[in-house]
């Protein structure tokens, strides 16, 4: 599909995309997380898009779940969090919390902490797109129908044209990831794949 984008006022979030999430071995492998994240070669393809991102002069912000060692800050009100805490997971300064392999951080790239499933809640990520200039939102990472539609319904309710990619996102099977790309978010973002976007990010750049 083709899409147009504007590096200089774009952005793309790397969200959740941690070792405990989408690796085996770690605290969530029994979900199979880690399955569907290789189904949709989601590692590959968001490193091929965060480095043509870079290239262009487009944002690059990984946001990160953490959770505090031995501290009580998660709020139980849910499933998904109490799983957290029952896991041990995301915990600062452990494997499971880090970023998988090839998606670092890099010189220049920008790190969101979050403890909710949605980036933008009690963060400053909204801080931060206005202070770049962002107007528009691409977004990869897990879960697609918790954290990132939750993030890319805030992201349009703030005022921000969200872009969701297609090939960039995983949950736990192809049912789930249908029921988010296909329903869930078509009112609320557009649904692209990464070769879309470094697509329109070359043609930018040209």
């Amino acid at each position: 599909m083709a899409i147009r984008l504007k590096a200089k006022s774009s952005a793309l979030i790397i969200q959740d995309l941690q070792n405990d999430v989408i690796i085996e071995g770690g605290a969530f492998a029994d979900s199979g997380a880690p399955a569907h994240a290789k189904k949709q070669n989601v590692v590959a393809n968001v490193k091929e898009l965060a480095e043509a991102a870079r290239k262009a002069g487009m944002a690059v912000i990984h946001v990160w779940f953490i959770v505090e060692p031995g501290a009580e800050e998660i709020k139980q009100n849910a499933p998904l969090f109490r799983g957290v805490k029952e896991a041990k997971a995301m915990v600062r300064g452990t494997w499971g919390a880090a970023p998988v392999k090839g998606l670092e951080a890099k010189k220049g790239d920008f790190v969101v902490e979050k403890k909710r499933m949605n980036a933008f809640h009690d963060t400053h990520l909204d801080t931060l797109l206005k202070g770049l200039g962002v107007d528009t939102v691409v977004v990869s990472g897990a879960w697609t129908n918790f954290s990132i539609e939750h993030t890319a319904r805030h992201g349009a309710d703030s005022g921000y044209r969200m872009v969701v990619l297609t090939d960039g996102t995983s949950t736990v099977n192809d049912e789930w990831q249908r029921a988010a790309i296909n329903y869930a978010l078509q009112n609320i973002a557009e649904r692209v794949s990464c070769r879309d976007v470094i697509k329109a990010l070359g043609k930018k750049a040209a």
